[in-house]
């Protein structure tokens, strides 16, 4: 049985020059929301934008990623970082999940120190709602810290 997980990473396009850096490295070292993958290999099979507001890239993104493989697709922690966070990232997340029949992980890296602060200093996560959302790319602070 093969023990590889393939992943596609739809990154917010505020941020579309990112060379991935951090998502890379917490995938490698299965940090952040690639901690669900400590015992089976990663292999990414698509890396792209959402392609800016309201996210067109994402009808056809998603169905590309599932061709090359893809059983989960991850949006990636600049999406809820990011200020203000992607007011379309639940909508994402069922789409992709309905439309292409594969699981959805909000959450890519750590979720860094420096936006934990700010994120808890201006309310931005106060609501209920964004506990699900922030879940699997929080880690603990030394952790953060890293990816600060």
């Amino acid at each position: 049985m093969d023990n590889t997980v393939k992943i596609g990473i739809i990154i917010c396009d505020r941020y579309r020059s990112c060379a991935g850096g951090k998502c890379l490295r917490s995938m490698k070292n299965r940090e952040g929301a690639f901690s669900i993958y400590k015992d089976r290999e990663v292999e990414l099979v698509g890396y792209t934008s959402c392609n800016g507001c309201p996210g067109g890239n994402v009808e056809y993104t998603g169905e590309e990623m599932v061709k090359n493989g893809a059983e989960v697709i991850h949006l990636a922690t600049g999406m809820i970082v990011g200020y203000p966070p992607c007011p379309y990232i639940n909508t994402f997340k069922s789409f992709l999940e309905k439309r292409n029949g594969v699981k959805v992980v909000v959450g890519t890296h750590p979720i860094p120190e420096k936006y934990l602060t700010m994120h808890t200093s201006l309310g931005t996560w106060e609501d209920a709602s964004w506990k699900p959302l922030t879940a699997p790319a929080m880690s603990d602070k030394e952790t953060r810290l890293k990816y600060d």
